[in-house]
């Protein structure tokens, strides 16, 4: 196996490692219904997603009428205690994803979940999933005063943990700029949310599953980028 060189792995959440649009629909589902609004499809659903649960909310009231801010006082509650019951109750990780998260670790590589989701919804996940050994730091859209595509949640885990070199694994747009506000190299996976091909939003690279993703992380060798290390202060 050819050398790794990295020293961290920052991991978006929804649509990376886990499939969690069918819980996410049914949240919406639950709150539009109580507004007596219609419900936009699990696909729609879907390439609304990234930009977290609030703006999932927003979007959804946009395209089913109208928004207003009396009726995201209204709905955004009915949907977030909803979904806080129901997190996985059809969510599920991608195919490969616990074989790969073990085998980064047993290389030696730090974990970091970088999400847009509350940490209050992504930390219970990980947790229910058996998955908080793998992680050292899980930060939320709500951890910090800013999210992505803001790197800097990302930056000071990383430099809290004494820096190095650092990829960043997403599915969409908001993770291409996240890597690349901080100078990172990102991977996107082909199979997540994005309404636009992986492969036209500019990451350095693009994988299909995630057996590509030990020697797509190798393949930086020779070609790394000279500013994607990341230092303590």
């Amino acid at each position: 196996m050819s050398r790794i060189p990295f020293d961290f792995i920052g991991f978006d959440l929804d649509g990376t490692l886990i499939d969690s649009s069918p819980d996410l629909h049914a949240a919406l589902d639950y709150a539009l219904k109580q507004m007596g609004r219609p419900v936009p499809t699990q696909e729609q659903v879907e390439k609304m997603m990234g930009k977290g649960i609030r703006r999932l909310m927003e979007q959804a009231l946009e395209v089913t009428g109208g928004i207003n801010q009396e009726l995201m006082v209204k709905g955004f509650p009915l949907m977030l205690a909803y979904y806080k019951k129901h997190v996985l109750v059809h969510t599920r990780p991608y195919e490969g994803v616990e074989e790969i998260l073990k085998a980064l670790q047993d290389l030696g590589l730090k974990l970091i979940v970088y999400t847009n989701k509350p940490e209050c919804l992504a930390r219970p996940i990980i947790h229910q999933l058996g998955w908080d050994h793998y992680f050292s730091d899980i930060i939320g859209g709500d951890s910090f005063s800013v999210r992505k595509p803001d790197p800097k949640p990302l930056l000071e885990a990383i430099h809290a943990m004494g820096g190095g070199r650092t990829a960043f694994i997403g599915d969409s747009i908001t993770d291409v700029k996240t890597g690349h506000n901080a100078d990172l190299p990102v991977i996107l996976v082909s199979f997540g949310y994005s309404d636009v091909p992986a492969t036209a939003l500019g990451a350095d690279r693009v994988i299909s599953n995630y057996q590509e993703l030990i020697p797509t992380l190798a393949s930086f060798s020779d070609d790394m980028m000279p500013d994607a290390v990341v230092k303590p202060d």
